[in-house]
């Protein structure tokens, strides 16, 4: 590798990409991934802690956000992308062939990086994964549901009068924190968020990380971010990706302050990415 040092190991994963079995909700182990000839995840392994939070840092186009969505298998809807390894969700293999997709990623819900509501109201748009996944036990039913969901979303407070309003009429960082309303309320287990506050002001941006902290006690939580202070912020692990591969991997304490790897220290102090 170009910047390897002469301390670094010669291939493989520094740090601990491994978890204690019974803290792993998700694993990978050894997943390529193609699209066509181009070979964009190189063999990576690693586990997602139970009800912790993980960050994916490195470079634009290092494959943070292609490893992400293996985990729902949002690839899937690429005509070109084949993705090879295991990955499991509590032991169960989600490219099992039996596995029902769209149960899946009510298991695994998203967060895109620009908040993307529905065209219904903020009601509607809370509704419409319980009603479709039939989780609501009549009116009153999906109406606890959404407005249990808005509340942990720290979004009730502020629309509870306007519930059959636009979702489109809200701010920005109140959008997002409809669409994180909006995925946990299906009941997933597993939370992916694709750099969920890029497109956020700060003061907003903050209302999000609140939140991140607050769902990581009843939700495992994987975030892609460009923003090294915020993985630092939110995280209790991050895993370093460069061209691919995944570099390092371990305590986000460790990996700010003591990077065993010179490609993440070179990332670190700005020297690349």
């Amino acid at each position: 590798m170009t910047y390897r040092a002469s301390n670094d190991p010669p291939h493989g994963t520094v740090g601990a990409p491994r978890v204690e079995a019974a803290r792993a909700k998700l694993t990978a182990c050894n997943v390529d991934v193609f699209y066509g000839e181009k070979h964009a995840i190189k063999d990576v392994s690693l586990d997602i802690g139970r009800n912790e939070v993980t960050a994916l840092i490195g470079p634009s186009g290092c494959g943070k956000s292609t490893f992400m969505r293996c985990l729902n298998r949002m690839n899937d809807i690429i005509d070109i992308c084949r993705v090879t390894g295991t990955i499991t969700l509590d032991g169960e293999d989600i490219y099992d062939p039996k596995i029902d997709v769209v149960h899946l990623r009510a298991r695994v819900g998203m967060v895109f990086q620009k908040p993307n509501p529905f065209p219904k109201s903020i009601f509607e748009n809370v509704a419409y994964g319980p009603r479709i996944h039939g989780l609501a036990s009549g009116k009153a039913g999906l109406e606890e549901i959404v407005l249990t969901s808005l509340k942990r979303a720290g979004l009730l407070e502020e629309v509870k009068d306007r519930l059959h309003a636009p979702g489109t009429s809200l701010s920005g960082g109140q959008q997002q924190r409809l669409c994180i309303a909006r995925a946990i309320a299906v009941s997933p287990q597993v939370i992916l968020m694709d750099e969920p506050c890029s497109a956020l002001d700060p003061i907003a941006t903050a209302r999000i990380e609140e939140l991140i902290d607050e769902l990581q006690h009843n939700f495992t939580i994987v975030i892609v971010t460009h923003s090294m202070q915020q993985a630092a912020r939110v995280s209790q692990r991050t895993a370093f990706f460069h061209l691919g591969e995944l570099i390092e991997c371990g305590m986000t304490e460790q990996i700010f302050t003591n990077p065993l790897h010179r490609l993440t220290q070179g990332y670190l102090t700005g020297r690349f990415g």
